[in-house]
């Protein structure tokens, strides 16, 4: 298992905070537009800025090999499909279960990595510390995360948020295999494709777009700017030089900011079982990363996992 270095650990600790965060601007942000133009906005919005930045530095993409059939299929799976997916299931499935379904992200990476990344193999210490983890997500979202929310559609509904998880995960492993490439360009890229496929969804499923009131524009802007465009830059740089399997670190942090800012921001009730939840979540990331934390704080240069 290769050493990360401290930066990396700071990347994903600043994206689990942002997407923890993002839940609470989208809920803001539904109350004055609908989800399809929301995705479509934010997304829309990022790839504008990151195209901007890309285009001042030249428009530089493939440094050498070029694989544009990968490329565009991970800009469907890391974008569009599953943005789609998930505002389609949540109107079936209770909040908790679409929770649970991107907290099975790490469980899917797992074995995809194992099998397709050199040097991400898959050990009985990390798999025990991941499943640690998502007995602690599962402890922390509760019942809710199970019970039945009466549609008809719920079965469907399920399937499409399981579905958006498998679409992030394999976008993971596809982007690490990319040849050598500009992170900001990648991101920029991935955020064009997903928009030239998800804005004219929006407009089929939703209509043409009204323009929602300044408060939803503002709320609108900051998911476009930070977890869109700026957390996406980060998510491309970490896949790329940390791994995958390192990157799911942030799907068991998410949970734990999401319910802790909807107790600060929206007055939301914390579970009881948040400090014993939150002790699985921490233990079994620290049990997955062991070796790679005994060496960030101890120092030592071995390659055990």
């Amino acid at each position: 298992m290769p050493n990360i270095a401290p930066r990396y650990w700071l990347m994903i600790a600043i994206l689990g905070f942002v997407w923890g965060g993002t839940f609470l601007l989208i809920k803001l942000a539904l109350e004055g537009t609908t989800p399809f133009w929301l995705a479509a906005s934010r997304i829309g919005f990022a790839a504008l800025l990151l195209c901007a930045i890309w285009g001042i530095r030249g428009f530089k993409l493939f440094k050498d090999q070029t694989n544009w059939p990968s490329l565009i299929l991970i800009g469907v799976l890391s974008t569009a499909l599953p943005f789609m997916l998930i505002s389609w299931g949540q109107q079936h499935v209770s909040s908790g279960f679409t929770g649970i379904s991107m907290a099975a992200i790490p469980l899917m990476v797992l074995p995809l990595a194992h099998v397709f990344i050199p040097g991400e193999q898959m050990t009985l210490r990390r798999l025990i510390g991941f499943c640690i983890g998502f007995v602690g997500v599962a402890l922390l979202i509760g019942g809710k995360a199970f019970t039945s929310s009466g549609s008809e559609l719920e079965s469907y509904g399920r399937a499409a948020c399981l579905s958006s998880a498998a679409c992030y995960s394999v976008s993971s492993i596809l982007t690490r295999r990319l040849p050598p490439v500009d992170p900001l360009g990648l991101a920029a890229i991935l955020l064009v494709i997903g928009s030239t496929i998800i804005v004219p969804v929006a407009w089929m499923a939703e209509g043409p777009p009204v323009v929602p009131d300044n408060r939803t524009l503002l709320i609108a802007a900051v998911l476009g700017l930070i977890p869109t465009a700026a957390a996406n830059l980060l998510r491309v740089i970490v896949v790329r030089e940390a791994g995958p399997t390192f990157m799911t670190l942030t799907n068991y942090q998410v949970p734990i900011w999401a319910v802790v800012l909807g107790a600060v921001f929206l007055g939301e009730e914390l579970p009881p079982s948040m400090l014993l939840a939150m002790t699985l979540i921490l233990g079994g990331l620290g049990l997955s990363q062991f070796g790679r934390l005994k060496r960030l704080f101890g120092g030592t240069q071995g390659h055990n996992p």
